[in-house]
Parts: C-alpha cells; sequence; structure tokens
C-alpha cells in the first residue's frame, strides 16, 4: 500500500478528475440548471442508495473470497477480504483494483500465475452475470421502446452471444490459440480464468453463493443508480432501459480503472442517462451523487481496513497448500 503522502495524492489527483469532469459536464447542460436542482435534495433517498451500496460491497465480499479460496486457492477472513474490496473500488491505487488483488494473492500465498487467474476471473465473473441480465434487457427495450437507438441495445443483443461462442471457441482450440504470437500468452491467462469461472458453475453446491454474491453487488450498485435519481427528481426509466444505460456507461469496470474510475464514470455515466432520455441537470446531480455513495463514502471503510493491509504486505508470503486433486 502507497504511504500517507501518496494515499493523500492519489485522493487529490482522483478529486481533482472527479470535479473536473462533472464541471465541464455541467459547463455543457448549464450551470444555473444544474445548480438550481442541486439546492433542494430529496435526502430520503440518499439515504436508502446508501443502504443499497453496503448490499453492493457485502455481495462483492463474498464473491471475493470464494474466487480467492477455489481449487485449493488462499482463504481471506472477512474483515481482509472487505478491506481489500474497499480499498481496490477506491482512489489509493493508481494501478486499478485488480493490481491489488493481485499482490494480495501473492502474499496469501498463492503463485504469481495462480494470482492472475483469480483476478481475471473476479472480472469475468462480473460480466458472466452483468453481460446476460443487460443483453436480456436491451431485447426489452428493442421490442417495447422504439425511441431509444439501437446502438444503444443492438451491440448487447449481438455482442454478448457472440463474445460468449468466441471464448468457448478459444478454449476448445486453447493449445493452437496458446501459440499464437505476441498474443498466445495473455490468451492462455484469460482462458484459465475462463477455466476458473466454469468450475465454479460446475459446482453450485460449494459455489452457488459466488453467483449470488455477483448478482447482489450489481443490483445493489443499479439500486443506487435508481435511488440517487429520485433524490434530484429525475423520471426513472423502466427497469430494464436503466440496466441498459447503467452498462453502457460502465463499459469498463471501476474496479479495473486506475484511482476507482474517477473522471471516467463522471463522463460516461451522465451520457447514458441522457441516451435514455433523462434530463441533463437531474441525471448529471444523480451521477455526482452516485459517485459519492459509491467511491467517496466507502474511503472511510477504506482507510480504517489499511492497517489490516499493510500487515498482509510485510508478511512473509506463506506457501500454498496443494490443490485437492480431481476426479
Amino acid at each position: 500500500m502507497p504511504a500517507r503522502r501518496q494515499l493523500a495524492l492519489f485522493v487529490a489527483l482522483a478529486g481533482a478528475l472527479a470535479a473536473g469532469a462533472l464541471i465541464g459536464m455541467a459547463w455543457t447542460v448549464g450551470i444555473h440548471g444544474v445548480l438550481t436542482k442541486l439546492v433542494h435534495p430529496h435526502w430520503m433517498w440518499l439515504g436508502v442508495a446508501l443502504a443499497g451500496e453496503v448490499c453492493a460491497y457485502l455481495g462483492y465480499t463474498l464473491m471475493y473470497r470464494d474466487v480467492a479460496r477455489a481449487e485449493g486457492g488462499a482463504e481471506l477472513a472477512v474483515p481482509r477480504a472487505a478491506a481489500l474490496v474497499a480499498a481496490g473500488f477506491g482512489v489509493f491505487v493508481h494501478g486499478g483494483g485488480f493490481s491489488l488483488d493481485h499482490q494480495a494473492l501473492r502474499r496469501a500465498g498463492l503463485t504469481a500465475t495462480e494470482a492472475r487467474r483469480r483476478v481475471l476471473g473476479l472480472g469475468m465473473l462480473e460480466y458472466a452475470v452483468l453481460a446476460p441480465a443487460t443483453m436480456v434487457a436491451a431485447v426489452i427495450v428493442l421490442v417495447r421502446h422504439q425511441s431509444v437507438s439501437r446502438g444503444l441495445t443492438l451491440p448487447w443483443i449481438v455482442g454478448v452471444p457472440a463474445g460468449a461462442l468466441v471464448a468457448f471457441a478459444a478454449l476448445r482450440a486453447r493449445k493452437s490459440v496458446e501459440r499464437w504470437r505476441h498474443v498466445g500468452k495473455p490468451l492462455r491467462h484469460a482462458l484459465n480464468a475462463l477455466r476458473l469461472v466454469l468450475s465454479l458453475l460446475a459446482r453450485p453446491q460449494e459455489f452457488g453463493r459466488t453467483f449470488l454474491g455477483a448478482l447482489v453487488y450489481w443490483a445493489g450498485d443499479v439500486f443506487v443508480r435508481w435511488a440517487t435519481l429520485h433524490a434530484f427528481s429525475a423520471q426513472t426509466p423502466p427497469l430494464a432501459q436503466l440496466v441498459v444505460g447503467y452498462s453502457t456507461g460502465y463499459a469498463l469496470t471501476r474496479r479495473a480503472l486506475p484511482l476507482g474510475g474517477a473522471g471516467v464514470v463522471e463522463t460516461l455515466l451522465p451520457l447514458s442517462l441522457g441516451w435514455l432520455g433523462i434530463a441533463r441537470a437531474p441525471g448529471l446531480l444523480a451521477v455526482f451523487a452516485y459517485r459519492v455513495v459509491n467511491l467517496w463514502l466507502p474511503l472511510v471503510p477504506a482507510l480504517a481496513g489499511l492497517p489490516s493491509l499493510r500487515r498482509l504486505e510485510q508478511a512473509q508470503p506463506r506457501r500454498r497448500r496443494p490443490s485437492p486433486a480431481r476426479t
């Protein structure tokens, strides 16, 4: 983990990027209209949004622990897993939360290859839940809401099954794929991660809660978006449209982005709301409130968990226990 001065620098840089993006978007919308809507928010909905984010973090922690321990991996105590989740979603890591995960799993006793496999598997697991749900939502929007641009729906309807077919075809031909020049090694890591996710899916009795955790995470975060729209009197779209807009605005998971996606998320999410027909001023303020709830307020528990992460960083790497024999 970075030292105190570096932490302060990362927080300041993330704050500047987020503020710059929001101010720039507000300038295009109209500063006066944004400030008018900001004066009288419905505070109850902000409290409801915070409760939704707590559920999202709990779901991600559940998913995180299961992915870490799968196939003879690392056993992480709940407080340590929660600290890693909070820090990885925060602004402390300039390389993104997944780089922190890789370091932590190495310290927990995994090899570099196994740690990378779980980090990539974690990202795949996120979208193994979100992408199919968004594809179904996109079909509903395409059929029921003709006013929404097809450029927002067709990429999900076509891209999700096409991407799945390509992934499974690569998995079947993995020996040939791994020999490709330049891209063979990264593809090998990706295919190993895919095999890990499929192994979890094949054991629902043992790892069914892993996918439940992913579902709770995404549902909680989408709920935060819905609640913050209510906080600023924005007319919320039907659920299917909200899911499509949310997923489009989250083209990259914020855990994969440096500094918690500061600046990037604040730019993409207002645009996706505008594509759905949400009024621009309350939509922008809803994004501002959403980021306060899912990025800045969680800095408090993340800071509280830093001592635990520092102890993990200073500890000698443990030897990995053997993976259970497969039959």
